[in-house]
Formats: C-alpha cells, structure tokens, sequence
C-alpha cells in the first residue's frame, strides 16, 4: 500500500483532509506547507487540537539520518529514510546570497551508467510527487536557517528524472507555482530518453534541459550510457531540435571528463560537431569524473580539463568547467548513492577501461 505524505496532496485532497472544518483552513495550512515551509505543529495560526491531528495525518517522506557539510561548508548533504526504509540523497549547494539543490527523483536508477555510484548501486523505485517536493522544501527551510534564498533547483540528483516524468512533472509544477521558482530556475537532467524529451517540449513551463551527453559517437557512448543503445544519437539529436524548436532555450550537454577516454582531440571535433547539428547552440558542462568505488578509471586531470575546453572554445562551443563541490562528503555529481554499497564489474575492474585508447 502507498504511503501519502503531505506533500503528495493537492489542493482539493487537503480540503478532504480538513473536512468539517472553515473552508478557510485549508489554505491555512497550504500557506503554511508553502509558503512559511513549516510542520503542522508549528502552524500556530491553527488550534492546538488541530495541529496534533495533521502531524498525525499528513506525515512528513523524508526522515533525516544523516547531514553532513563539506570542509569548504559551502556543501550540505543530506541522508534522508523514506516510509518503506529506501534511502535517497539530496544535496543543497550555498552561495553568498542564494542556494542551489539537487534533488532526487528515484532510489537509485537503472540507466547503469558504469561511472556514476547511483548506477552502479541499481534500482530500488520511482519516487512519490510528494518525495520529490519535500526536498525542495526542506532545503529551503535549510537554506533559510543560514539566511540564504533557495533559488534554484536541478533534478540531477539520483535516478533519472525522464524515467519518472509522470511524477516529476506534477512535482515541477507544484515548485513552480506553489514555493514560487521560475521554470527558468528549474533544471531536468536526462541520459538521453527520447519520448521523455519530447514531453518536456509539448509541456507548458519553459524548464531548462540538461542532457548527460558524455560521449559525441555512438560507439564510446553505447559503452558510457548503454541507454544509447536505444536512443543513439541521432535520435537523441533530433529529440533536442524538437525541444529547442518548442521551448527556444538553450539547452545544456553535460560531459564527465574521463582521463585518456573522451578527453581527445577528435572528442572535441565531435563534441562540436554534434552542436552545429542543432537549431540552437549548446553550452557545454565539462565536469572533471569523480571518483565512484565502482569504476576504476579516474577522471581528467585539471590541466587536461582546461585543455578540453579550450579545444571546445577554439571551435565555436560555449563551454564551462563546472566546479567541484562537496567531493569530500561524496555530494559531488556521479557520487550520490545514499550509502549502498557499490562493487567493481570483472568487466570495469579490467585494466583498459571502455574508450580507451590513444591520444
């Protein structure tokens, strides 16, 4: 039986909830749910009597276990235990005046990408639209405890967003409207999935769309992100016009720097090809791998990271190289895996690793 928590309820399922009581309550406790992002026992505009009821009612999804902050404390953690005992990650990332979280979308995922811990954990479910609001709200409750402002949220967490869209998108349109974040503020990752692409462009919200591209040759990316597979590249290339040409925004590739795999020259010949192929440029995310217990190839060096992107740049690409936060509490991109166990393949424990080959 399915747990509801009281993010899952809409508008007119909490009004069900609060039967009996003035009509005026129910936006009572959505003000409070929110806006104030305050538990039933702290909505003091509520009686006593029913405040204790909500606690009861409503639950909250997420249970705290663990918080952790990154040396640098720019970087939060958090640990969270779901009703069924399933445990998923989010990560809230702080600036001087505003604060960024990645959220998760799954426990776990099944999109195997070999070099991220999320994969190589496996999965366990989808989440709940309620799962994946909470997050939201408590890292803005979070974030307001050190007097910063939740203005942007990325679902790169764990899973793959476009995998659960029919839970998602629910849940970004109630992040939209409800705790008041621009669609331009919101971020939805994918590997790759075509149909989940093309829902997001027939969709009203101009949310952004970060596609984790790593690879620019169906060869290297079939062993990356074995979903190419299904959705090789030219597939997934014309998936992207069909956004663009819908939404008009540019759209982000993301690129894990693997050392001596698709950090080469002809990586960024095809890296830049691949975005000339499209209606509307790309900006292009190089992230430098980190390091996952289950794949044994490490990832670019610094140096050969800035080289990466000045190869990109001197051939037109508009590129970045995302900084790397949260490394020491395994909060950085391709780490989450809420503490599971992961293990080395006889496959990825080998001595070359998938793409190697040759400067």
């Amino acid at each position: 039986m399915t747990t509801r928590s009281r993010y899952d309820l809409d508008r007119a399922e909490l009004g069900e909830v609060l039967a009996g009581e003035p009509r005026y309550r129910a936006e009572q406790v959505w003000q409070g749910l929110y806006e104030q992002l305050a538990e039933p026992g702290q909505m003091t505009t509520l009686p006593r009597t029913l405040r204790d009821r909500l606690d009861d009612v409503l639950p909250a999804a997420l249970t705290v276990v663990t918080e952790q902050t990154s040396a640098t404390g720019d970087t939060v953690k958090l640990l969270w235990r779901l009703h069924d005992g399933v445990l998923i990650e989010t990560v809230l990332m702080l600036y001087p005046d505003r604060a960024t979280v990645c959220i998760s979308t799954q426990a776990g995922c099944a999109m195997a990408c070999g070099f991220c811990a999320t994969g190589q954990a496996g999965f366990s479910r989808h989440l709940s639209t309620g799962e994946i609001v909470e997050q939201v709200v408590r890292a803005a409750a979070r974030a307001r405890q050190v007097d910063r402002r939740l203005s942007n949220v990325v679902f790169m967490g764990m899973g793959e967003p476009l995998a659960n869209l029919d839970r998602v998108w629910p849940a970004v349109e109630r992040i939209h409207a409800d705790l008041r974040l621009s669609a331009r503020h919101l971020t939805l990752s994918t590997v790759g999935l075509v149909p989940g692409i093309d829902r997001v462009a027939r969709a009203d919200l101009p949310v952004n769309l970060a596609v984790s591209l790593h690879a620019a040759n169906d060869a290297l990316r079939d062993e990356l992100v074995p979903v190419n597979r299904r959705y090789p590249l030219g597939a997934l290339m014309a998936a992207c016009s069909r956004y663009l040409e819908a939404k008009g925004r540019r759209l982000s590739f993301e690129w894990a720097l693997i050392d001596g795999v698709n950090d080469r020259l002809d990586d960024a010949e095809e890296l830049a090809d691949l975005g000339r192929s499209l209606p509307l440029a790309p900006h292009v995310n190089l992230i430098p791998l980190n390091p996952t217990p289950g794949w044994p190839t490490k990832g670019t060096s610094a140096a050969g990271v800035r080289l990466f992107r000045d190869l990109l740049v001197a051939r037109g690409v508009n590129a970045t190289i995302r900084r790397n936060r949260g490394t020491d509490i395994d909060a950085a991109c391709g780490q989450l895996a809420a503490g599971q166990a992961v293990t080395v393949s006889p496959a990825r424990g080998a001595a070359t690793a998938p793409g190697t080959r040759r400067r």
